[in-house]
């Protein structure tokens, strides 16, 4: 009888156990097997190079590595400058104000355009020569910030990630505004009553029990800005001088510009591997701010 039910148990997950093994784990492995070939990904002479993809992009690939410091810039910003945003957006929805329903539409625009229409449309306002922001700093008496944001190195990487955020915060705006509404009003209400102002209620029930939601947008927020590379390609297309190249778009240069198909394999797995890294240390820190 208890094997009988076991043998059930396992048939419930044996779908789910499939479908990740077809779709993931065997990809994964074939990728892993085309990463240890020299080849073009159209002829079928393949050279066997072994592991020498591999020890070239950790050791000799400069700028497969300043792609990943370009990604991690990009993350923190929005780490921060996204995820702070959304979070005082949805504070401030969640509060009895008019218009809110719409504001909430408004805010959620953004997300669901095409990355690549977007990109064309801050790149023509971002231009140095016929764009409004150039324009509108001009107007303002500050015409000696006016440049070319996304063609000057020094500015190009932080733009780009200004712009990602912008383009991002309202996937963060509503899970943060759906956590706050799970909070029970009867809370705010007991505080007030024991003479808590906003602050305190702020402080001692708002952000204590949004720590949960704010781990994973967090998570949510590095996964995603990681593997982002549409609106870059539209911005900037990794220019000037590959300083808003990203690990996803060097890949792409790999297998379309050198045609090097086995070496943007394992530039894949690499990179795949990084991010289990990466979302390892997240998990182990959220468990210790959820315990904290």
């Amino acid at each position: 009888m208890r094997i009988k039910s076991t043998l059930e148990n396992y048939l419930f997950v044996l779908p789910a156990v499939l479908i990740f093994v077809i779709f993931y784990i065997i990809p994964f492995i074939w990728v892993f097997q085309l990463g240890m070939y020299e080849w073009d990904g159209i002829l079928p002479t393949k050279v066997f190079v072994g592991l020498a993809n591999f020890k070239e992009i950790f050791f000799e690939d400069k700028i497969w590595w300043q792609s990943m410091l370009n990604a991690g810039w990009i993350t923190f910003i929005a780490l921060t400058f996204q995820n702070a945003l959304a979070f005082l957006l949805a504070l401030a929805c969640d509060r009895e104000i008019k218009l809110k329903h719409f504001y909430r539409l408004i805010f959620f625009i953004p997300p669901v355009l095409s990355e690549v229409v977007v990109g064309l449309v801050w790149q023509w306002m971002l231009d140095g020569n016929y764009g409004l922001l150039n324009h509108w700093l001009t107007q303002l008496g500050l015409g000696n910030l006016a440049r070319n944001w996304l063609s000057d190195p020094r500015t190009a990487l932080t733009t780009v990630a200004i712009v990602h955020s912008w383009k991002g915060f309202g996937w963060g705006f509503l899970i943060f505004l759906a956590g706050l509404q799970t909070i029970p009003r009867e809370l705010y209400e007991a505080a007030r009553l024991d003479g808590a102002n906003a602050w305190h209620c702020f402080k001692k029930i708002t952000l204590p029990l949004m720590v949960p939601v704010a781990v994973l947008v967090g998570i949510l927020t590095v996964l995603g800005t990681m593997q982002a590379f549409v609106l870059i390609t539209a911005m900037t297309d990794g220019g000037p001088a590959y300083h808003t190249q990203v690990p996803v778009l060097r890949i792409l240069w790999a297998m379309r510009g050198s045609s090097r198909f086995g070496y943007a394999c394992a530039q894949g797995i690499s990179f795949g591997l990084i991010l289990v890294a990466i979302s390892f240390i997240q998990y182990r820190f959220s468990r210790k701010a959820r315990q904290a």
